[in-house]
């Protein structure tokens, strides 16, 4: 990323930020959501999932952690099992471990265009099912191992599997322990992923670490501030909006990564 333009800095900065507040304020959906935005700068998974990847352990660990010291605060760390739902996460992660290796594979093999037009293509099925107002469920034993494989395949080859994954963690883990489960689900997963990076020499981008993790801080603080009324009333709204948003700027990605001829740059 060293031959872009100041304001491309700039988008990418604020890119991060909305990255950040969608993962506090949704407790998912911050890589979904702005990676299409991302890779319309910058058309290379690679350049970014490594970033998002280390802010995201950072901010999911910190999170969980605070949930952690809450419940022990007000004396629910063992009356309602505390804040995370630790039977379900082992019994899903041994459903997705497979699917998510294999797709840690196809990341770092495919070429980034063929992975761009890839990621692309599923956050539009995505944006389809919020604008829709028809978003993923899980209601039956068999689904769940499927939207669990998948999802776990998806966030090995981009970190956008959060909303197969979440669809079947809210039918199975209690509403107050749902948010910090999937924290530590995302910890897990993208530890998983950071350590293939390393092996395979991926560049992790550690000088753009520096000054955009203060974006994603900015992101999460006013995240946690609207926390508690994202999912009030306006929610399906919201969802509508983003999910129209998000159509529209997966087919001008498609669209100008088909005229480049699906080259990075």
């Amino acid at each position: 990323m060293s031959d872009l333009s100041w304001y491309q800095y700039a988008l990418i900065g604020a890119i991060f930020a909305w990255s950040g507040f969608v993962r506090t304020s949704l407790g998912f959906g911050g890589a979904v959501l702005a990676l299409p935005f991302l890779l319309l700068v910058v058309d290379d998974p690679l350049v970014f999932l490594p970033i998002i990847a280390i802010h995201l352990m950072i901010f999911s660990s910190w999170i969980a952690w605070r949930g952690h010291r809450q419940a022990q605060a007000e004396g629910t760390a063992t009356t309602n099992g505390g804040n995370i739902d630790w039977g379900y996460l082992s019994k899903a992660l041994k459903i997705m471990i497979v699917p998510k290796l294999v797709g840690v594979v196809g990341l770092l093999t495919l070429p980034a265009g063929i992975m761009s037009i890839i990621i692309f293509v599923i956050v539009i099925v995505y944006g389809v099912s919020y604008a829709l107002n028809r978003p993923f469920r899980s209601n039956h034993p068999v689904v769940d191992c499927l939207l669990l494989g998948l999802g776990g395949y998806v966030s090995g080859t981009s970190l956008i599997g959060a909303p197969l994954i979440v669809s079947v963690f809210a039918s199975h883990v209690a509403k107050h322990q749902l948010r910090d489960t999937l924290f530590a689900l995302w910890f897990i997963l993208v530890a998983i992923k950071m350590t293939a990076f390393i092996i395979a020499g991926v560049d992790l981008q550690l000088i753009h670490q520096l000054w955009l993790l203060p974006c994603a801080l900015l992101g999460h603080l006013l995240g946690e501030r609207v926390h508690r009324y994202m999912l009030a009333a306006g929610t399906q709204t919201f969802f509508r909006i983003l999910g129209v948003v998000l159509v529209v700027v997966s087919v001008i990605g498609l669209i100008t990564g088909t005229a480049a001829g699906g080259h990075g740059d």
